[in-house]
Order: C-alpha cells, then sequence, then structure tokens
C-alpha cells in the first residue's frame, strides 16, 4: 500500500505530524511496528540464534533513497512518559557510561584507524531555531542533548539556516537561537557538526518546516527568475541560488559565493571562542537539501517520483532585458556554447540534450538514456556531461576555497554532503546520477573527480544511504545502494580523502543499524571517520528505538576489531539504558509537544 502524502512529507521534514489517531508521526511515515515488518536474519555481528524468515512487505518506494519504515511510535508510548519519575540519574552513572563509550575520537584528519572506533553524531530537528530566531522546545532539546550526552553520542549535527540568520537585510545576521543551542551543546559536553544551510527547507505541500531563502534574496529572484534553476520546460526550482551566476553580482551588489563567504565569515568572528572545541566540523551546504548536486529530482507539487531518472538542469530562458541580464540569463548556455566552440563543435552548443525524457521517465523510455546506441555514450554526450559535471565541480571548488581560507587554523574540520542516488545504479547510464550532475557510468567513475576535488582542499566526503541493502529496494529500478557506498568509499581511499556517512531516511532497528556498522567498517585497515544518525525526535526515544540505538552507539565507538555479538552489547547496554530511563521519557513527552 503506498504512503499518504503526509505521511511522505514527515518522513522527508524529520518533523512531528499529528496522525487521526492521535499518535504523533516524526520520521516514520507508517504505522507498523518494526518488528511486524522486518525479522532480523544472521549476521557476522550476532550471536547464532534461530529467526523466522525475511518477510517482503514493502511498499513502493516514494523517496529519493527509499528504504522500507520499520518503526513508529509505540502505543503504549503515553503510558511509559506519564509514569516517568521525576528523579535524575545521578551524574557519576551518566559520566560513567558516556566515558566508556564516547570521548575524544573525532579524528577528522583522515580515516579511522582499525580499532578505534566511528564517532556518531545525531542530527537535530530541522526546526530546532524558530522564525524569531529562539530555541524551538527549548526544555525538550536540553533533555535530548542530555539524554544523547548518557548513550556516549560524540555530539550534534545543526541547521544554520540562511533564511533566518540573514533573513531581512543583507550583512545583519541574528544569530540568536544558535547561540542558545550551541552553548547547550557545550554545556553537556556534546561536539556540533554545523551546516551552513544556504538552501530552502521545507516546500512540499503539507511540509510543517518551511524555512525558505532570505527575503532580499527572494526579492532578487522575484525581479529575475533566471537566477534559480532550469529544466528544459522552463520549470523553475527555488530551493537554492543557481551556479550559474556563482561570480555575477546579482544579490544586491553581491555575488553569490561573496554572500556565502560572508556569512561563513560572520559565524567565524561569532563562534571564534567555540571553534575547534565544541563546533568540531563545518558541512557546507552547495545546493538542494545541502547537497553538491543539481536540483535534479524536485519532489515539490509532484515533479518527481522515486525511481524516475530526473532532468538535466542547465535551459536558461533566453530573454534580453538589459545588457547585465543578458550576460546572466544566458549564462549557463553561454558556458556550454563557449565550451562546443572550443572543442570544435560549435553546432553542440546551442542547448542540452532534447532527448532525454521527463522526470519520471526510465532509462529505456528515452534516446539520450537507453543502453543501446545511447545518446549519453555517444560523442556529443560525453562533451555534454563533461561540461554538465564540470560545472557542479568548479562550483564546489569556489566555495570550497572560501570556507578553507575563512576557518583555516581554526581547528574545524570541511565537510561537503553527497547525495545517494542509488537508484538504475546497475543500468548502463547511471541516468539519475548524471541529471544530478555526476558523471557516473558502467564505464566512468564520477565519484573519483569528486573525491579528488575535495581532497585538494582537505575536505571530508559526507555520503548518504549508508543504512540501505540492495535487495530492500525495488530490483526492476535496478537500485544497488550498497554497491554505490562501496564505490564511494573505493573513490574517496584512492584520492586519500576521509569518508563520512548518514543514513538517508529515519532507520531505529537493528537490521539497519547492522549495515551501518559493515558499511562503516571500510577494509581491513580502514573505517569512517564518523556517522550522522537521523534524526533526534521522539521516535529515537522510544523504549525500544532507545535501547537498540544505544547498543548502536556502543558497537560503533568500539571499533570493527571487537568481536562481539549485537545480543551481548544490548545485554551490556541495558544497564544504562535503565540509568538514564527517566532522561529518556523526559526527552519523549517534551519533543512531543
Amino acid at each position: 500500500m503506498a504512503l499518504n502524502l503526509t505521511h511522505q512529507i514527515g518522513t522527508l521534514a524529520g518533523t512531528p505530524i499529528q496522525m487521526d489517531s492521535g499518535v504523533v508521526s516524526g520520521d516514520s511515515t507508517g504505522t507498523v511496528n518494526a518488528s511486524a515488518v522486518w525479522k532480523p536474519v544472521s549476521t557476522d555481528l550476532r550471536c547464532a540464534i534461530q529467526k523466522p524468515d525475511l518477510k517482503d512487505t514493502m511498499s513502493p518506494p516514494v523517496s529519493p533513497c527509499r528504504s522500507p519504515v520499520l518503526s513508529s511510535m509505540r502505543a503504549d508510548l503515553s503510558v511509559a512518559c506519564r509514569a516517568f519519575a521525576t528523579e535524575s540519574p545521578t551524574a557519576a552513572a551518566v559520566t560513567e557510561f558516556s566515558e566508556e563509550v564516547g570521548g575524544e575520537m573525532y579524528k577528522q584528519g583522515g580515516l579511522q584507524e582499525k580499532g578505534k572506533g566511528v564517532p556518531v553524531f545525531v542530527m537535530m530537528p530541522l526546526d530546532s531555531v524558530t522564525m524569531s530566531n529562539t530555541v524551538n522546545r527549548k526544555k525538550a532539546i536540553d533533555a535530548s542533548l542530555r539524554a544523547l550526552k548518557s548513550a556516549g553520542v560524540e555530539g550534534v549535527m545543526m541547521d544554520v539556516w540562511w533564511g533566518l540568520v540573514e533573513r531581512d537585510q543583507p550583512g545583519h545576521y541574528n544569530w540568536g537561537g544558535y547561540s542558545d543551542l550551541l552553548e547547550m551543546a557545550k554545556r553537556h559536553g556534546l561536539k556540533v557538526q554545523a551546516v551552513m544551510s544556504f538552501h530552502q527547507c521545507g516546500g512540499n505541500v503539507g511540509d510543517s518546516v518551511s524555512i525558505p531563502l532570505p527575503k532580499w534574496v527572494v526579492e532578487e529572484v522575484d525581479k529575475d527568475q533566471d537566477l534559480v534553476y532550469t529544466d528544459q520546460w522552463g520549470m523553475r526550482n527555488y530551493e537554492y541560488i543557481s551556479l550559474g551566476c556563482d561570480t555575477i553580482p546579482v544579490l544586491k551588489g553581491r555575488t553569490p559565493v561573496q554572500c556565502y563567504s560572508d556569512f561563513m565569515r560572520a559565524f567565524k568572528d561569532k563562534f571564534k571562542d567555540l571553534l575547534g572545541d565544541t563546533i568540531v566540523e563545518i558541512q557546507v551546504g552547495m545546493g538542494p537539501a545541502g547537497e553538491l548536486r543539481y536540483p535534479s529530482y524536485p519532489e515539490q507539487n509532484g515533479t518527481w517520483k522515486f525511481p524516475g531518472i530526473g532532468a538535466f538542469q542547465c535551459y536558461d530562458k533566453r530573454v534580453v532585458l538589459i545588457l547585465v541580464f543578458d550576460v546572466l540569463m544566458q549564462y549557463m548556455l553561454s558556458s556550454l556554447k563557449a565550451a562546443a566552440e572550443s572543442a570544435g563543435k560549435p553546432e553542440w552548443g546551442s542547448t542540452g540534450p532534447t532527448d532525454a525524457g521527463h522526470y519520471n521517465n526510465w532509462p529505456e523510455d528515452t534516446q539520450f538514456f537507453r543502453k543501446e546506441n545511447g545518446g549519453w555514450c555517444s560523442p556529443y554526450g560525453e562533451f555534454f556531461l563533461s561540461w554538465y559535471s564540470q560545472m557542479l565541480l568548479d562550483h564546489g571548488e569556489r566555495i570550497l576555497a572560501s570556507a578553507k581560507s575563512i576557518f583555516d587554523a581554526t581547528g574545524v574540520k570541511i565537510s561537503v554532503k553527497i547525495a545517494g542516488i542509488h537508484w538504475h545504479y546497475g543500468s548502463r547510464s547511471h541516468a539519475p546520477e548524471l541529471t544530478a550532475g555526476y558523471y557516473n557510468t558502467r564505464f566512468r567513475d564520477g565519484y573519483l573527480p569528486i573525491a579528488q576535488m575535495l581532497a585538494r582542499h582537505g575536505a571530508i566526503f559526507n555520503f548518504t544511504c549508508i543504512e540501505m541493502r540492495d535487495h530492500e529496494q525495488p530490483q526492476d529500478a535496478l537500485c544497488a545502494p550498497e554497491k554505490l557506498v562501496k564505490q564511494v568509499a573505493s573513490a574517496t581511499q584512492t584520492a586519500h580523502v576521509p569518508l563520512a556517512g548518514e543514513n538517508a531516511l529515519p532507520r531505529y532497528d537493528e537490521y539497519a543499524h547492522e549495515q551501518i556498522l559493515r558499511a562503516a567498517s571500510l577494509d581491513v585497515d580502514k573505517q569512517m571517520c564518523a556517522f550522522t544518525y537521523l534524526r533526534m525526535n521522539p521516535h529515537l526515544f522510544q523504549p525500544d528505538n532507545w535501547r537498540q540505538f544505544v547498543a548502536f552507539v556502543k558497537k560503533m565507538n568500539e571499533g570493527k576489531d571487537v568481536h562481539r555479538c549485537w545480543e551481548q552489547v544490548e545485554r551490556e547496554a541495558e544497564h544504562f539504558v535503565h540509568v538514564t530511563q527517566p532522561l529518556v521519557q523526559e526527552a519523549a513527552v517534551a519533543l512531543m509537544h
């Protein structure tokens, strides 16, 4: 049965949505209990016990990195929460567990050495700071941070929204809310990954989290819509300013890259005392959803649905207003034209592919992406895809160079997030990756150039869909997240760049945890430098989910050469789950209100 729109939005936004039953739904998209859907199979991390065969009861995927949703808030959670005891666990008990499995393990100068463990961070709610620049649900956030620290979590990841901080006037920054959040993290001994979020949040129908771009940016976009990405049908995507005008002063006299740089510099000046100590990483947003990619698969208004191939985003409207805008409006196509002329093929520079299908087509539906004699492997296709992907790499280079100069010698690491586009990965053309700007095909490694670009700036390659398994995905769409993760891991090792991971969708089940543990172990000598867990919400603090999460964090922190079965780790974690139960219940209750 397909998931309804409200549930889909809740999954993507990470925000609780009230359902008819009165039960709060957050990142989860269904009400089916995990144990009723998936039966974990035996793995090398488990004791030898008998389990029923895995039953495939998945609903059709509906989002970019679709996995089955495996947990929901238990019906008896409200009863458990009302039974919350007012006394708090002793500081000694909390500190005991935190010091045992936590500690200073965030070594992101390179991949983690064997046996050192992988530090776990947890993403905070998207709306942790309100539109009035205050902490949202401050009591809930405080209780949640205390609970996470007690579980041995290394730190948290928080979005620092451009649309909140510099909302009203260019160059006027309001850090209210973020100052309080960072002080809370410091007080609880948690590290922070701060995301410079230069994209719009939300925008889907029914999305309870909506944070637009700054007002003055929106004003400029309203005047000239060619500031945002455009597909071949003239549809605009307003989530992020087009890379085509990176170096053109179209935002009140500043270029977009200058705006991003000034924002990061202001952040550094405001929180300089926390950099390198509490704030250990700056993740620089570079596109939609904060990822380095084109907005090729927009879900807003139902434009794209999984597992469609998406669409190229390089078709500028050719209307001349005045000279300065003529240069801007034709920036992407004028660059293509210049590249074609340089290649001695001027006829290739008039437009992008016109036979690449629509957003929801599959590769074999199109002339350009089909496996036999497809345009993607023709001389023209190779030329266009090289240009299209290079424009994205150049965009990353510009912003990374700025970020590196700003945060140099502050003690923080810089990271960039890359999307885990795993659908149609088994096809020859890898069409969804191509439309997103990753020139990755069966015959070409598209992730090595990205890794090499990040390596030049000493940045971390942050990748998603770490929790997914190939067999969970629809095989008719040739989905292969595990193979994709292995390819990315190989590229980062070749380029000598550290790799960090995230789960693409909320997963609270043991089966997903085991997959993350496997993926975090890159080879016999190295492993990921960090893992960020999606996301802090009431479901995480549900008793069964919390118990498994604590065991997962403990196993990640111990390192892969500690060969103990999952049940043994869970038994050891049970004591600390009991000790911290009041904290966890307090967090669950507070987050629900």
